[in-house]
């Protein structure tokens, strides 16, 4: 499984906003000036994260975008899959079902499901709380 870059670019965006929720809205121009990301590329996550959810959003001056709850309500796991989907490391396990023609037969489905639950059960233990109590260079 490899998150791709508006995965990561999601998460930066969402910490940036939690280290700075004052209950203010941020322009993107201050977040992007921040994060090193465009505005451009910006304005391609933005709109995934406002339709979870995830933000608030004032439009005009004095405008931007801030979290809709608090940092300790926002789990990893679910930022990712809003930006990339399942985070399963086949296709064929991304549903409750085994999707597969040899599912009944496969003999690696189980380990499939092991690894998803691993990955799953570590994104989904962390919140953006956690990133504002991490030092940048540990």
């Amino acid at each position: 499984m490899r998150v791709s870059t508006k995965g990561r670019y999601a998460l930066r965006i969402m910490i940036d906003l939690a280290e700075h929720n004052t209950g203010e809205y941020i322009p993107l121009k201050e977040i992007s000036a921040r994060q090193g990301i465009t505005i451009k590329y910006m304005e391609q996550i933005i709109p995934q994260l406002n339709k979870a959810g995830y933000l608030k959003s004032l439009r005009g001056n004095g405008g931007g975008y801030r979290l809709a709850k608090s940092p300790e309500s926002y789990i990893v796991g679910d930022i990712l899959r809003v930006m990339e989907g399942p985070l399963s490391p086949v296709a064929c396990i991304d549903g409750d079902e085994v999707d597969c023609q040899r599912g009944q037969a496969c003999q690696t489905v189980w380990f499939w499901h092991g690894l998803k639950d691993v990955v799953d059960k570590y994104v989904n233990s962390f919140t953006l709380a956690d990133f504002l109590s991490k030092e940048t260079n540990e």
